[in-house]
């Protein structure tokens, strides 16, 4: 610990994300990224928009953003907020919204480990709820009457690193029976199969609902997230970021993420490709032996009833091929792997094959 730092740094958990490393012929399956790019349109946007005039502030307000964002979702541009990239716009919701006393934030043991972090660096208490023991979440653990209500209720849908979805009718169960609670809905990974909870908006002002444009529109090199929510809710949140950073959203951020959100037909095409890719992959992996998680996202959990994940994911490395393995209780013999390109995928399983001795 140095003498210089601060007295709370020792104590912080960091958030530890998936490896990033220079390998030659590497293939990148564990940080979730989209394996087909962005828009060309976005693209397009994005030279267009490399001139002189960075020499000036981005807009303020980002309000062709907002207004493109708010648009896209049927709502009112005052039900957007935006973010340098959703895990920015969770820190301002831990701030604005989570620090409520001693009154904890309810979230499940195993979802995006972000959650714990945010708690630790705001001092928030955290109440770990366990999912089933099918990941699945217990709706009941969330409606229950508490001596102390909690400050708010987060969880991801579908739910990261498993993959599985809540169905809108078990979310709107937990927002009726919590009705002076934030409850945070993040779906970063909804674009893949899930339902959005945005239509709740109108009839619970106690939702916050958060997207990213890093993966469904393959924008994770641009930082653009954002929430959705009352305008109640929402001044807070400016509130916070006015006071942390007033200029978030630079200009080529700004100008991409407009093209793309534009760009139905694209987006739809390449969300569908994702999906099918996915689909493939799991048969694929069950086909090798593979025990596979029913995921609505842009990637796999799944185990091997023979081999250690810890010894598989080494094996892959080994080969160049990187997927994340998540050493906690639980998971522990799971791997989480990115549904890449076909041909990523079939590269994959070739040396899945080879590692399980099921031949080339």
């Amino acid at each position: 610990m140095s003498r210089l730092w601060s007295d709370h740094v020792a104590g912080l958990s960091p958030y530890v994300p998936g490896e990033q490393v220079k390998l030659d012929n590497l293939l990148k399956l564990n940080t979730n990224e989209h394996p087909f790019g962005p828009s060309p349109k976005a693209l397009e946007a994005i030279r267009q928009a490399a001139t002189d005039d960075l020499r000036l502030y981005p807009s303020y307000s980002a309000q062709e953003l907002r207004d493109a964002v708010a648009h896209n979702h049927g709502v009112k541009a005052n039900n957007v907020f935006l973010g340098n990239g959703s895990d920015e716009v969770l820190a301002h919701v831990f701030s604005a919204l989570f620090l409520r006393g001693v009154r904890p934030v309810l979230l499940p043991d195993i979802t995006y480990s972000f959650y714990t972090t945010y708690c630790s660096y705001f001092g928030v208490p955290a109440d770990i709820v366990p999912l089933r023991e099918d990941f699945t979440l217990n709706v009941q653990d969330y409606v229950r009457k508490r001596s102390l209500p909690p400050a708010g209720i987060i969880f991801a849908n579908p739910n990261a690193p498993t993959g599985i979805p809540l169905s809108l009718e078990d979310i709107e169960t937990i927002l009726a029976a919590n009705p002076d609670t934030t409850v945070v809905v993040d779906e970063a990974y909804v674009d893949f199969g899930g339902t959005s909870s945005v239509s709740l908006l109108e009839k619970y002002d106690n939702l916050v609902v958060i997207q990213t444009m890093s993966k469904s529109r393959a924008l994770a090199g641009l930082r653009v997230g954002y929430a959705l929510a009352s305008a109640d809710i929402i001044q807070a949140l400016e509130r916070v970021k006015d006071s942390f950073n007033s200029y978030p959203m630079d200009t080529i951020a700004q100008v991409g993420a407009v093209a793309s959100l534009k760009d139905t037909e694209y987006f739809e095409r390449q969300c569908q490709a994702v999906i099918d890719a996915r689909e493939q992959l799991r048969a694929d992996l069950e086909q090798l032996g593979f025990e596979i998680l029913p995921s609505k996202a842009n990637f796999l959990m799944a185990t091997h009833p023979k081999h250690s994940a810890a010894g598989i994911q080494q094996a892959l490395r080994e080969q160049g091929i990187l997927v994340r393995h998540f050493r906690q209780p639980r998971i522990e013999q799971y791997l989480r792997i990115t549904v890449g390109s076909p041909e990523q995928c079939a590269r994959l399983c070739n040396s899945l094959r080879q590692i399980l001795g099921q031949g080339a």
